[in-house]
C-alpha cells in the first residue's frame, strides 16, 4: 500500500529498514527475516533500528518536525522511559520504569474495573465522569531520581475495590478510574519535571501510545516548555517512525546483515 501510494515499486527502493529490538521475539524475527528477504536479492543495504529510537524519531515527522535537543518521554504498553536527546542519531536513557510500563498500568487498571481492551482509552472515557481526587492513589514519590514505578499503584486499586465491596465499587467506578488515571499522569509528569531540571532542556517530546491520553497532554501543556506530541497514528507502533530513525543510523551493506539477529530486551548502545 505504501509503495502504491508513493507510485513506486520495489525496484525504486534504495534502503530497507527494520526493527531489531526490543520487543516480542516472534514478531521481531518475522520482521527481520522479511526485511532480509526484501533486501538481499537486490543487494540493498539494511538499517537495523532500535524500537525506542523509532519512538524518538517519530517527533522528526509530521507538518512541524521537532529537532533535537529535547527531553523525550516514551510511554507505551511495553516501555516507559525518559530519554535525553541531543542529536538525531541516538539518545541517553536517564530514567526508566522499575516494573510495569505506563500503558501496562492502564491496561491492568482497566481490567480490574471490568473495562475492555485496549484499557487506556476505555479507562479515560470512564474517568471523564469521575472525580480524580476521590481516591489518593500512590504516585511512587519514594522512587528516587527519574525512574518510574507503577506496580504499587495497581495493587492500591485492587485493595480499594476490595475494601469498597462489589456493589459500592460498581457505583464508584468512574471515581476509581479518574483517580487511578490521575496517579499515572502525575507519576509521569513529576519525572518529566525532574528530568527537565536535571538535563537543562526547555523542550519536551512525548511518544508511545500513552501520549494519546488527554489528561497527560493537558498536564504537559502547562509545564511552561515547548512541547511536541506526534499525531496519534505516529504515537503507537508504526513503520514511519522506523523509517525516520533509519535515516540517522549506519546501514549495513549486503551481505553483512545476513547473520544479523534481534534482541528482545534492553536498549542498544545509542
Amino acid at each position: 500500500d505504501a509503495l502504491a501510494r508513493a507510485e513506486a515499486s520495489l525496484d525504486d527502493v534504495e534502503l530497507v529498514a527494520v526493527t531489531q529490538g526490543p520487543g516480542l521475539i516472534g514478531a521481531l524475527l518475522v520482521g527481520l527475516q522479511t526485511a532480509k528477504a526484501l533486501a538481499a536479492p537486490r543487494e540493498l543495504p539494511l538499517a537495523p533500528v532500535d524500537h525506542l529510537h523509532g519512538h524518538v524519531a517519530a517527533t522528526f515527522l509530521g507538518p512541524a518536525p521537532f529537532a533535537p535537543p529535547f527531553l523525550c518521554l516514551i510511554a507505551s504498553g511495553g516501555h516507559t522511559l525518559l530519554a535525553d536527546v541531543r542529536e538525531p542519531g541516538g539518545f541517553d536513557v536517564v530514567g526508566r520504569t522499575l516494573d510495569d510500563a505506563a500503558g501496562e498500568a492502564f491496561d491492568k487498571g482497566a481490567r480490574l474495573l471490568g473495562l475492555p481492551y485496549p484499557g487506556g482509552p476505555a479507562l479515560q472515557r470512564l474517568a471523564q465522569d469521575g472525580d480524580p481526587g476521590a481516591f489518593d492513589f500512590p504516585t511512587a514519590r519514594g522512587v528516587a531520581g527519574l525512574d518510574f514505578s507503577f506496580a504499587g499503584l495497581k495493587t492500591a486499586l485492587l485493595y480499594a475495590i476490595r475494601d469498597l465491596g462489589e456493589e459500592e465499587a460498581g457505583r464508584r467506578r468512574a471515581d476509581l478510574a479518574a483517580s487511578y488515571q490521575r496517579a499515572i499522569v502525575e507519576s509521569l509528569v513529576s519525572r518529566v519535571e525532574r528530568g527537565l531540571a536535571q538535563t537543562g532542556h526547555t523542550r519536551l517530546a512525548i511518544g508511545g501510545g500513552v501520549a494519546a491520553n488527554g489528561p497527560l497532554r493537558e498536564r504537559v501543556a502547562g509545564l511552561g516548555v515547548e512541547v511536541a506530541i506526534p499525531p496519534p497514528e505516529l504515537c503507537t507502533d508504526n513503520a514511519a517512525m522506523i523509517a525516520a530513525a533509519a535515516r540517522h543510523v549506519p546501514a549495513l551493506p549486503h551481505p553483512r546483515y545476513l547473520d544479523l539477529d534481534v534482541y528482545a530486551t534492553g536498549e542498544r548502545g545509542l
